[in-house]
Order: C-alpha cells, then structure tokens, then sequence
C-alpha cells in the first residue's frame, strides 16, 4: 500500500484550523503528530488525518464535540441589545 504524506499548505487545504490550533491539539494527542522528513521538512501522514477528520465527523454527528457556548448579547458593550417590554 502507497503511504501518502502532506506539507502543511495541503494541510491547511483539508483542515482549516490555524497553526497554533492544530500545534496545540498535536501535544495533547487530540490531532496526528507530524513528523521530520528532512530536518527541514515537517509532514503529516495523509491516512491519520483523513481518518481524524472521520472521527471528528462521527463526534460532531453524536454530539460528543463540546460547542462553544452562546455569548450574552445583553452584556455587550458596543450595540447594546435593548430589551422591549410590552407596549413598546
């Protein structure tokens, strides 16, 4: 079986997080570790990350991906929401 690696623009084409996101998720085993072809040369194996991406897919799908909370736009200070009462 032919083993394909990807840089990191072809990365960034498949998942669109920023560096620091996917650096962050790699150190705590949350993302597929890359590693060095060259010294220079930093790849990640194209079979871990599409299977990532399917894992996170079924996650999303069973909702076990913890979303962001909704932010209160009552307590924003620029454009305040004003709260109509009867009448108004």
């Amino acid at each position: 079986m032919l083993k394909r690696v990807i840089r990191r623009p072809e990365l960034r084409k498949i998942v669109p997080l920023a560096d620091t996101t996917i650096y962050e998720m790699e150190q705590r085993g949350e993302f597929p570790k890359r590693f060095f072809l060259t010294p220079r040369c930093v790849v990640w194996d194209l079979a871990e990350v599409e299977i990532w991406l399917d894992e996170r897919r079924r996650a999303s799908d069973a909702y076990v991906v913890r979303r962001a909370p909704a932010p209160d736009v009552r307590r924003r200070r620029a454009r305040p929401v004003r709260i109509l009462l009867h009448g108004d």
